[in-house]
């Protein structure tokens, strides 16, 4: 960074409010049904998403979930 920035209580400029967009904590979260199954995976695939998601701080299954509901959403959409 160049230079040290020089903050002052000087006038910044015509301010102008801005609406509230973000929705309200409640609308986050979407509740979407969900089905337990048991599925069989290569070792190998399994390993993968494991070491991946200890990358990434999070668990295998929902980087395997996520995976397969990107999949179902990108091809749904073309009929």
């Amino acid at each position: 960074m160049k230079g040290k920035i020089m903050y002052s209580n000087k006038p910044i400029g015509k301010m102008t409010r801005v609406n509230d967009f973000l929705p309200r904590p409640e609308e986050l979260i979407m509740p979407e049904e969900t089905v337990k199954i048991t599925i069989a995976l290569k070792r190998s695939s399994v390993d993968f998403f494991k070491h991946k998601a200890q990358e990434c701080h999070t668990k295998y299954q929902k980087m395997i979930r996520e995976l397969v509901d990107r999949y179902a959403a990108q091809y749904s959409s073309i009929k």
